[in-house]
């Protein structure tokens, strides 16, 4: 019941921080500069959910994330995202900052879009766990379903463990109906390898609606992580790799 009150709680307060006037420019003519224009969003959630796994140690604390991004008229971009964590391998670990850079446009005169970025991880106040990621991401609307696939491989050590390298592989169908609802989800495979790694599968899938300015997103997460995985075997690993749902509530400004 405990655990109930405090989810509902992280709820109403991130309703409240995003119902922010200060949050609602939305609407409003955009700041521009060098031909590029400033976006954001902020969210708040019960969990912090990446690939699978628990990023709040298992909702133990709560989950606020947040971007700044410019991009420019012709698709280039750049900006920082943050997030809180909690690894319980790793006290000193609170949050995660990770700036990013890419470019995302059409191919010609097709309808397939692309998006590629590189994502850099670092870790206030640790040393050496530190990686960076480089996102490719193409999609194509198949009538009323959007599909898009993920290619995502490490370009340095994995968390920075020597001889790690992992390559996330994934693909994200979503439809969204005339109500407004949209229904989307992801299945991928994290591939995790070097002396004594191990990969695993992933997926969610949830539906979120536009609510007087405010995302709203309820989402269901799982993994094929258990008590025999050379990485997340453990009882605390098999915690965070837990079937979980999610409730999310999110601004863009």
């Amino acid at each position: 019941m405990n655990k109930v009150i405090k989810t509902a709680n992280r709820v109403l307060i991130g309703t409240m921080l995003l119902s922010c006037p200060f949050l609602a420019s939305s609407e409003q003519s955009k700041e521009e500069l060098f031909n590029g224009t400033f976006s954001g969003s902020l969210e708040m959630a019960t969990d912090y959910v990446f690939r699978g796994e628990s990023e709040t140690g298992d909702g133990d604390i709560p989950a606020i994330k947040g971007s700044f991004t410019w991009t420019h008229e012709n698709g280039v971009y750049a900006g920082v995202f943050g997030a809180t964590n909690k690894f319980e391998s790793t006290p000193d670990i609170r949050a995660v900052l990770a700036p990013y850079i890419g470019k995302f446009g059409t191919f010609g005169d097709s309808d397939i879009s692309y998006n590629i970025f590189v994502f850099h991880y670092t870790y206030p106040g640790v040393e050496d766990m530190d990686y960076t990621e480089l996102w490719m991401k193409v999609a194509k609307d198949f009538g009323p379903v959007k599909i898009e696939l993920e290619v995502t491989p490490t370009l340095n050590d994995w968390f920075g463990v020597d001889g790690w390298s992992g390559i996330n592989y994934a693909v994200h169908p979503s439809k969204t109906f005339d109500n407004g609802i949209k229904l989307s989800g992801s299945i991928g495979y994290q591939e995790l390898s070097g002396e004594g790694a191990e990969g695993w599968a992933h997926w969610n899938l949830g539906i979120s609606k536009n609510v007087y300015g405010l995302n709203v997103d309820v989402r269901y997460h799982d993994s094929d992580v258990d008590s025999s995985h050379k990485v997340y075997g453990s009882e605390q690993g098999q915690k965070i790799f837990d079937e979980r749902f999610v409730f999310s509530v999110s601004k863009s400004f």
